[in-house]
């Protein structure tokens, strides 16, 4: 759970501010969005394959443009 502690003479638009910004870096939104609707067993492994696949794609890539 994110908390913010507001401080003596803060206003709310900076605290406000702040708690975003600790939601965003916690990733809830995302994790929120993700689990908005159920997704299938099956459906969770492709889309984690797939995650794996763009990610060694990636790494390959780079590792390719460090050789030349």
């Amino acid at each position: 759970m994110t908390r913010v502690t507001v401080e003596q003479g803060e206003s709310f638009e900076s605290v406000l501010r702040r708690f975003k910004k600790a939601v965003q870096e916690d990733r809830i939104l995302s994790e929120v969005r993700r689990r908005r609707f159920y997704e299938k067993p099956s459906q969770q492994r492709k889309r984690k394959k797939a995650a794996k696949m763009r990610k060694s794609r990636r790494t390959t890539y780079k590792d390719l443009m460090r050789k030349y």
